[in-house]
């Protein structure tokens, strides 16, 4: 079974983006696994080891 997980963007701070879950957990995410058109209010799902923007 793969794992999905949807994240909120809250802030961009260096070289990671900080990160809500949908499940109300926070995490550091590296800007350089996230795609390049991210922002902050973004959301990304993490599925199969990658990240993509969703809408």
């Amino acid at each position: 079974m793969l794992l999905e997980i949807i994240y909120t963007i809250l802030s961009i701070n260096g070289d990671y983006a900080y990160c809500r879950s949908d499940n109300g957990s926070y995490t550091n995410i590296a800007l350089a696994l996230l795609p390049e058109d991210i922002d902050e209010g973004d959301r990304v799902r993490f599925y199969n080891f990658s990240y993509e923007k969703i809408v």
